[in-house]
């Protein structure tokens, strides 16, 4: 290997106590080294941007120079997942040990898990936030497991439930756990395909497991959950959690079903402690009573220290729960919410919100995020900042080629651009519009000689009523292909009225379209 010798320069170090017996020194520009023969031993090699620390004891002579040798260094991120609530992903931690957690992350790479359950056939996008904290986990080059919880999910968590949940039948829990697992599986190979090179120099990321409960739930009895590890749950404890006072406080009661959710919990992460190694627990605000049931079980049973890691709720600047608007969720599910969809949802985004959540949903980095902003603010109304974050979530969760297709039915509904209106397929238009979710609404329509304007407007369903068809088209408020009309008797001509690919646009007002 090629040696060389770094001098210790003011102008290329500094050095700063790290604790214990050693001294930390950070040497740019980004080289990384180990000892030369004879001399200094130098110990966990470690990669933060821009920077590599290296850590020397204490009772060491450096000398004035020291020799090293070219190695391949670590290009994970920075593995003291504490950074990241420089972002807005990290809450709280428990128990409130910072300094021993962050030993733990720099000192190995860790095991980490977070679960979801599956109580629909998909994940929404306010899920993201901690599939986003489980990527940053697996960039910096620890081991992540999502949990699905097949079992739990028949038992139903409390958390942040005002009344009981109903029960599901076990077949839909079944395939709600293929389809959720689909979701998590399909982000993380977009993120390695689109977000992170190895073939660049990047080390090749640990790869995700995807566990389901139901598996070992199935080969421990009753009597053994309850004898076992039920003598080190206190009931004290498990009705001071926040998902049962709530309740309790409220006068609705809870059933033993619900009040024995955090046992369950507690001994998935027992489980996945025992068979894997995991240390850490990643969940949402709502997850702490659960985090704590586990890190009790196991610090009882086990004698050992594990941490719990808490995401904050993503809500808009009205409050309300990201992802969740009405009622109505914007799903990761291609089929429920289409690519076309999440986009614009994202491009719709708050000036007041989009800056956290490019933190929170995208890898760029703050310098990047604080340039997006600067750009943004010296013309708001291009949306620039929320078309990049509209961007890098839509790649995230459906790929390049759904990104692209979003992008091109932006283009043809909102750029006025009659060429690419015209391109789009009917099966493109099919993917695009035609789910339960869509911003914009379909039809299929055979119309005879003769059809008039009102005639296609009223079958497309653009108008609930007759008197509102004649009243908005005659004031001017009916679009066809992006033309306004005011005649309600005007001919359909195809050509005119009706593209080359057999498709019409229609739009009522500003913002309704058909």
């Amino acid at each position: 290997m090629l040696k060389f010798v770094v001098g210790l320069k003011p102008f290329l170090y500094h050095a700063f106590e790290k604790g214990g017996n050693e001294i930390l020194i950070s040497i740019q520009p980004t080289i990384s080294w180990s000892s030369g023969p004879g001399k200094t031993n130098l110990k966990n090699l470690e990669f933060i941007p821009e920077k590599f620390h290296v850590a020397v004891p204490r009772n060491n002579s450096c000398g004035p120079l020291l020799g090293f040798q070219c190695v391949k260094s670590r290009r994970f991120s920075n593995r003291n997942l504490l950074s990241l609530e420089d972002r807005g992903l990290v809450s709280a931690i428990f128990p409130e040990s910072r300094h021993a957690f962050t030993n733990l992350c720099n000192g190995k790479e860790q095991t980490i898990y977070a679960g979801f359950d599956p109580t629909a056939d998909s994940l929404h996008v306010g899920n993201l936030a901690v599939i986003m904290m489980l990527l940053h986990c697996q960039r910096a080059g620890h081991r992540v497991i999502a949990l699905i919880g097949g079992a739990t999910g028949l038992v139903g968590d409390p958390s942040g439930k005002n009344a009981e949940r109903p029960e599901l039948d076990p077949t839909l829990v079944r395939e709600n756990c293929y389809k959720i697992g689909k979701n998590i599986s399909t982000v993380f190979e977009n993120h390695e395909k689109y977000f992170w090179d190895s073939k660049g120099g990047k080390e090749n990321l640990p790869t995700l497991k995807v566990v389901n409960n139901r598996d070992w739930y199935e080969s421990i009895s009753s009597l053994e959950l309850v004898g076992k590890f039920g003598r080190f749950f206190r009931i004290t404890d498990m009705l001071s959690r926040q998902s049962v006072k709530s309740r309790l406080d409220l006068g609705e009661g809870m059933s033993f079903t619900e009040f024995s959710y955090q046992i369950f919990q507690a001994y998935d992460w027992y489980h996945l402690h025992k068979t894997f190694g995991c240390n850490i627990q990643i969940g949402g605000n709502d997850q702490m009573g659960n985090m704590v049931s586990g890190h009790e079980l196991i610090s009882r049973a086990l004698k050992k220290q594990v941490y719990g890691l808490t995401v904050p709720l993503i809500t808009s600047e009205t409050g309300n729960k990201y992802g969740k608007t009405a009622g109505n969720a914007v799903w990761l599910d291609p089929v429920k919410t289409s690519p076309f969809d999440l986009y614009q949802f994202l491009v719709r985004t708050a000036d007041a919100d989009v800056k956290h959540l490019l933190e929170v949903f995208t890898f760029k980095t703050v310098q990047e995020i604080e340039s997006i902003m600067k750009k943004h603010m010296a013309s708001p109304e291009k949306k620039y900042a929320a078309t990049k974050l509209a961007e890098g979530v839509t790649k995230l969760v459906h790929g390049e080629e759904g990104l692209k297709t979003a992008a091109r039915a932006t283009e043809a509904l909102y750029s006025e651009n009659i060429e690419a209106l015209s391109s789009l397929t009917i099966a493109e238009v099919t993917q695009i519009f035609n789910n339960p979710s869509s911003a914009v609404g379909t039809a299929d329509l055979l119309l005879e000689p003769g059809t008039t304007v009102l005639d296609m407007a009223l079958k497309a369903g653009c108008f609930k009523t007759l008197n509102d068809a004649l009243r908005i088209i005659e004031a001017g408020g009916f679009y066809l292909n992006y033309q306004r009309i005011k005649n309600c008797q005007e001919v359909i001509v195809p050509g005119i009225h009706i593209l080359p690919n057999h498709m019409s646009l229609a739009r009522v007002g500003k913002k309704n379209y058909y």
